[in-house]
Protein backbone atom coordinates (compact mmCIF):
# COMPACT_ATOMS: atom_id res chain seq x y z
CA UNK A 1 0.00 0.00 0.00
CA UNK A 2 2.60 2.54 0.74
CA UNK A 3 4.15 2.06 -2.43
CA UNK A 4 0.73 2.07 -4.33
CA UNK A 5 0.88 5.70 -2.79
CA UNK A 6 4.44 6.32 -3.68
CA UNK A 7 3.56 5.40 -6.92
CA UNK A 8 0.43 7.49 -7.47
CA UNK A 9 1.98 10.84 -6.16
CA UNK A 10 5.09 10.25 -8.36
CA UNK A 11 2.92 9.72 -11.52
CA UNK A 12 0.56 12.62 -10.47
CA UNK A 13 3.84 15.10 -9.94
CA UNK A 14 5.13 14.59 -13.13
CA UNK A 15 1.26 14.83 -15.40
CA UNK A 16 -0.43 18.39 -16.45
CA UNK A 17 -2.55 19.70 -13.98
CA UNK A 18 -5.45 18.02 -15.84
CA UNK A 19 -4.25 14.69 -15.50
CA UNK A 20 -3.37 14.84 -12.30
CA UNK A 21 -6.68 14.38 -10.67
CA UNK A 22 -7.27 10.71 -10.81
CA UNK A 23 -3.58 9.67 -9.24
CA UNK A 24 -4.44 12.05 -6.52
CA UNK A 25 -7.53 10.50 -6.04
CA UNK A 26 -6.28 6.71 -6.33
CA UNK A 27 -3.66 7.79 -3.60
CA UNK A 28 -6.53 8.97 -1.52
CA UNK A 29 -8.13 5.81 -1.75
CA UNK A 30 -5.31 3.99 -1.07
CA UNK A 31 -4.46 5.97 2.12
CA UNK A 32 -7.99 5.53 3.53
CA UNK A 33 -7.58 1.34 2.55
CA UNK A 34 -4.20 1.41 4.63
CA UNK A 35 -5.68 3.63 7.61
CA UNK A 36 -8.46 0.70 7.75
CA UNK A 37 -5.79 -2.58 7.14
CA UNK A 38 -3.61 -0.59 10.14
CA UNK A 39 -6.87 -0.57 12.52
CA UNK A 40 -7.42 -4.30 11.78
CA UNK A 41 -4.44 -5.02 12.74
CA UNK A 42 -4.81 -2.94 16.08
CA UNK A 43 -8.00 -4.35 16.80
CA UNK A 44 -6.86 -7.99 16.00
CA UNK A 45 -3.90 -6.93 18.63
CA UNK A 46 -1.42 -7.41 15.89
CA UNK A 47 0.78 -3.90 16.45
CA UNK A 48 0.77 -2.29 19.89
CA UNK A 49 -0.69 0.84 20.61
CA UNK A 50 3.10 3.28 20.55
CA UNK A 51 3.07 1.55 16.92
CA UNK A 52 -0.43 2.17 16.09
CA UNK A 53 -0.76 5.66 17.15
CA UNK A 54 2.58 6.69 15.60
CA UNK A 55 1.36 5.16 12.09
CA UNK A 56 -2.30 6.29 12.68
CA UNK A 57 -0.63 10.04 12.78
CA UNK A 58 1.63 10.13 9.96
CA UNK A 59 -1.04 8.22 7.53
CA UNK A 60 -3.30 10.90 8.85
CA UNK A 61 -1.04 13.74 7.65
CA UNK A 62 -0.60 12.12 4.29
CA UNK A 63 -4.14 12.12 4.08
CA UNK A 64 -4.48 15.60 4.87
CA UNK A 65 -1.91 16.60 1.81
CA UNK A 66 -3.12 14.41 -0.27
CA UNK A 67 -6.65 15.98 0.96
CA UNK A 68 -5.16 19.68 -0.12
CA UNK A 69 -3.68 18.73 -3.54
CA UNK A 70 -7.45 17.10 -4.15
CA UNK A 71 -8.89 20.62 -2.91
CA UNK A 72 -6.74 22.70 -5.27
CA UNK A 73 -6.54 20.89 -8.55
CA UNK A 74 -10.25 20.97 -8.10
CA UNK A 75 -10.24 24.39 -7.79
CA UNK A 76 -8.03 25.21 -10.69
CA UNK A 77 -9.79 22.51 -12.94
CA UNK A 78 -13.30 23.97 -11.72
CA UNK A 79 -14.96 26.23 -15.40
CA UNK A 80 -15.39 28.98 -13.00
CA UNK A 81 -11.45 29.37 -13.28
CA UNK A 82 -11.21 28.46 -16.57
CA UNK A 83 -13.82 30.97 -17.56
CA UNK A 84 -11.79 34.20 -16.03
CA UNK A 85 -7.97 32.92 -17.19
CA UNK A 86 -9.60 33.20 -21.12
Amino acid sequence: MFIEIIEAVSIATFLSREEKHPWVRLAIRKSDTLKILLMVLWEAKSIDDKKYIVLSQKIEEIGKMLGGWNGQLLKQNSPAVKTREK
